[in-house]
């Protein structure tokens, strides 16, 4: 039985209805803009986007708190209360087995979160491009998206 702590009082994900609007092409609705910013805010951690990218590219898509441990070097209580962050976002679900839950990616949430940003990853690109004094303050650290 999959869960989801808070499931039943909201949409499967807080930016379905944000998908076709992204922020540098109009608008976005209050709605939309605290959904946004409530999954950037889970995002917006370094445990929490390792979480993610490691339950993401384990073999099945899905691990238990006790696997990760280990790679993060972290309690359970602490990875645990990073999980429920995410599940709360809408980012991963919960699927209780016996005495143990395994975490996955909604397949669908981080395509949401790049159709809404999708914009201004062209426009990063284009800003990689040039020195950071042409880039201005917005410009992305040379870090980031570099690997």
């Amino acid at each position: 039985m999959t869960t989801s702590a808070a499931a039943g009082n909201r949409a499967a994900l807080p930016l379905a209805d944000a998908c076709c609007a992204p922020l540098l092409r109009e608008p976005i609705t209050a709605s939309q803009a605290a959904g946004l910013a409530r999954l950037l805010k889970a995002l917006a951690d370094p445990t929490r986007l390792r979480l993610v990218s490691l339950v993401a590219a384990r073999d099945g898509g899905e691990a238990c708190v006790c696997d990760l441990t280990g790679p993060l070097g972290l309690t359970q209580p602490t990875i645990s209360h990073h999980l429920k962050i995410l599940v709360e976002a809408g980012i991963f679900t919960r699927d209780k087995r016996g005495v143990w839950a395994y975490y996955s990616l909604v397949p669908t949430a981080l395509s949401a979160l790049s159709a809404v940003l999708r914009p201004a990853a062209a426009q990063a690109r284009d800003d990689a491009a040039l020195s950071p004094d042409e880039a201005g303050p917005w410009a992305l650290p040379a870090a980031v998206g570099r690997g």
